[in-house]
């Protein structure tokens, strides 16, 4: 279970990133992206902020993914200054796609009888813990 500290440290890392990765993607030329932090978890110890995103339009999510993780050090660096005054430590930040929402849109869409993953079992193996 997660302590007010831990939450308290995870909300002030999601509010920061989202500033930080829109700005980046805005001055990019990517005003018709948008990023959202859907969930940034920590653990007692501070050492890792492990940062969920949301990428519209999902078409270009796994390539912005890329340059997230290879700008990852100056990411950290402008969270530092951003919360020099509330975070003694930045921890290391590792980004995840969050894929929650196509999950959901897959699952409505089989619902719907559109996409029976029974009949067509392609769809259950992108699901499968790595």
């Amino acid at each position: 279970m997660e302590t007010q500290r831990q939450k308290k440290i995870a909300g002030v890392i999601q509010k920061d990133i989202v500033d930080i990765l829109q700005r980046a993607a805005i001055d990019g030329g990517l005003r018709s992206v948008i990023i959202s932090v859907s969930k940034v978890t920590v653990p007692t110890d501070l050492s890792i902020a492990k940062v969920y995103l949301s990428i519209f339009p999902t078409q270009q999510a796994q390539e912005l993914m890329a340059g997230i993780k290879s700008n990852q050090p100056l990411i950290k660096h402008e969270l530092a200054q951003r919360t020099k005054h509330q975070l003694r430590r930045v921890p290391e930040l590792h980004f995840y796609l969050d894929d929650s929402l196509d999950y959901i849109e897959n699952i409505e869409q089989s619902l719907k009888g559109k996409e029976n993953p029974i009949e067509n079992r392609d769809l259950l193996a992108k699901r499968k813990k790595l």
